[in-house]
């Protein structure tokens, strides 16, 4: 299986390359600065050619176009996990920096989708065509009893929005498209407080992608399989 897989450079999109070069699954592999993922690119030199690093931010339309470019039209590509995202800032309604929301909508809303709409034909010629957005409990309305982190939850939201109307828009064609969260991790974003260790989380997510079927489109899942309320 070919994947592509974005912010590869560390936490849960490291883990996730690190996992499928494991188990003998082609990656090609978006970051915005190459030459500073040192891990990604030793695991690279490791692959036997199985792993592609390319720079990649998705917030960037023109990065964006390089990266589908870099892959190929005419090379199928079987999933796409959208991971990389960006937390932002965590401040009162008085006080918001709507600058920050913007970029962590850039990132975390409109970089799957403007991602997703470039890679549909390599997409279409993949033999799995499954779509994965990595998203947030914090994403949940029903399950929002805290508050705060406005830009963050606003774009996890809306990511799960985008991916229900993919759902929607490519069940026809056979695509799977998911909003998966993967839990409270241990990484820069989670911290090291958190209780799942990256490679616990993006174990249990990919036993969730690989069992993919139709009847799973357009959902909303935690890592372990159990679906999440909107």
């Amino acid at each position: 299986m070919r994947y592509a897989i974005t912010g590869a450079s560390r936490g849960l999109g490291l883990e996730f390359v690190r996992q499928l070069l494991h188990r003998g699954d082609s990656i090609d592999a978006g970051v915005r600065a190459p030459s500073d993922a040192r891990h990604l690119q030793e695991l690279a030199r490791s692959s036997d050619g199985r792993l592609r690093v390319h720079p990649l931010d998705v917030s960037d339309p023109r990065s964006v176009r390089d990266f589908a470019a870099s892959l190929g039209e005419r090379q199928p590509l079987d999933v796409l996990i959208n991971s990389a995202g960006v937390f932002g800032k965590n401040q009162p309604l008085s006080g918001l920096d709507f600058d920050d929301v913007a970029g962590t909508l850039a990132v975390n809303t409109f970089g799957p989708l403007r991602l997703t709409a470039a890679l549909l034909p390599s997409l279409r010629l993949g033999s799995a065509r499954r779509v994965v957005h990595i998203t947030s409990g914090m994403g949940s309305i029903a399950d929002n009893g805290m508050g705060g982190f406005y830009g963050y939850r606003l774009s996890k939201a809306a990511l799960n929005m985008a991916m229900r109307n993919m759902h929607l828009e490519l069940r026809g064609e056979g695509f799977v498209t998911i909003a998966l969260n993967p839990g409270w991790v241990q990484t820069d974003m989670g911290g090291p407080q958190a209780p799942l260790r990256p490679e616990q989380s993006v174990r249990s997510m990919l036993e969730v992608i690989d069992r993919l079927s139709d009847e799973h489109g357009g959902r909303f899942f935690d890592h372990d399989g159990q679906e999440l309320p909107w």
